[in-house]
């Protein structure tokens, strides 16, 4: 099976690649440090990282890699980055093309796919407005709500999920944790839950270490901006509390260690799927080695309330059971332990990939 897996990069995570890849000059050299880096590893499939000769993996948004490929294969390197990810999945005789970032690479593109690809799957969990996926095959993730949603349009939707990265076992042995909670993740006014459960977690600050790694959004970074102050965009700057814990944003290898150092990283939806959860950080966290709190709702198998995590029902809720198991640090170490156990076992990479199999050929 002749299986291309096409994804993207958030941009804020293309600055730190374009650092760590300061010296590549070629597709091979760009691409495996990318790999090495781990951004978005639980989805990435297993033959990817094990650079399995019969599969291709490549980011189809990252205009220096993919233009470093056009150059090495006879493309111009003014190319459309749709030709060229064309070229790419024609040169490599695909078979299966499975694509993250459907928005970019939607119906269009899948009617352009060459004859030797036999079946299209596409993995999105996020609302999509009125995007049109019909001409895949498959449309796959782990949110139940969102894939029935997708069937009532007519479309087959299967349930899939991200994986545990080996990778993060060295970061789990970690036993010292000095950042007591930590919150990797965005924010914005619209993020409105989120900023109510951040503001009451980082009330805690003085009597614990609380870091938050926030992505923030344009508005935001312009309503704390020198000429911001100046400006009526108080509802767009976070409360004191939060910035008083804020540091930059955290990407691949980087988060990975940050988790590592932390006994509990802080976990919240964003009001996308309804009551279902399962968002990457539930695999991160518990695959690094710190206990996820996070919001109640229904969770993936084996991630239970209190078992492997511990959820919350609102703000003044999460701050309390937050500081309740900082001060029961065996029951902490406990929980942390039946998480990593969870995520190790249930969600290994090797059954990722064999769950792949099945439902591309059931496709």
């Amino acid at each position: 099976m002749r299986v291309f897996q096409n994804s993207g990069v958030y941009p804020a995570y293309l600055q730190r690649l374009n650092v760590l890849a300061g010296g590549a000059r070629s597709f091979s050299d760009r691409l495996a440090l990318f790999l090495d880096d781990r951004y978005g590893a639980c989805h990435i499939l297993k033959p990817a990282m094990d650079r399995s000769p019969e599969f291709f993996f490549t980011n189809g948004d990252d205009e220096i890699l993919q233009r470093y490929w056009a150059i090495e294969n006879g493309l111009p390197a003014s190319s459309d980055m749709e030709k060229i990810l064309l070229s790419q999945i024609e040169h490599h005789r695909t078979e299966i093309f499975y694509n993250l970032d459907p928005m970019r690479y939607g119906n269009d593109f899948v009617r352009k796919l060459p004859g030797s690809v036999r079946k299209s799957i596409m993995w999105r969990a996020a609302p999509s407005g009125n995007a049109d996926f019909g001409a895949y095959d498959l449309i796959v993730c782990n949110f139940p709500l969102i894939l029935e949603g997708y069937r009532k349009l007519g479309w087959r939707a299967e349930y899939f999920t991200p994986a545990h990265d080996p990778a993060m076992d060295s970061y789990a042995e970690n036993r010292n944790r000095p950042i007591d909670v930590l919150f990797v993740g965005g924010y914005s006014r619209h993020h409105r839950r989120r900023a109510e459960i951040l503001e009451a977690v980082s009330a805690i600050r003085r009597d614990f270490e609380v870091y938050y790694h926030l992505d923030r959004s344009r508005l935001t970074r312009l309503a704390e901006s020198p000429i911001g102050w100046l400006l009526p965009l108080g509802k767009h700057r976070r409360p004191t509390n939060i910035r008083a814990v804020s540091r930059a944003p955290l990407f691949g290898r980087e988060l990975y260690e940050a988790i590592s150092k932390s006994k509990i990283v802080l976990n919240g939806a964003v009001d996308m799927a309804g009551t279902d959860r399962g968002n990457m950080r539930c695999w991160e966290s518990l695959g690094c080695g710190a206990l996820m709190v996070s919001d109640a709702g229904v969770y993936p198998e084996g991630m239970v309330d209190n078992v492997s995590v511990v959820t919350y029902e609102d703000a003044e809720s999460a701050q309390l059971k937050i500081v309740k198991l900082l001060r029961e640090p065996e029951r902490l170490q406990t929980l942390a332990k039946e998480g990593t156990r969870i995520v190790r076992t249930a969600y290994s990479k090797h059954a990722q990939w064999l769950n792949f199999q099945q439902l591309a050929g059931n496709a």
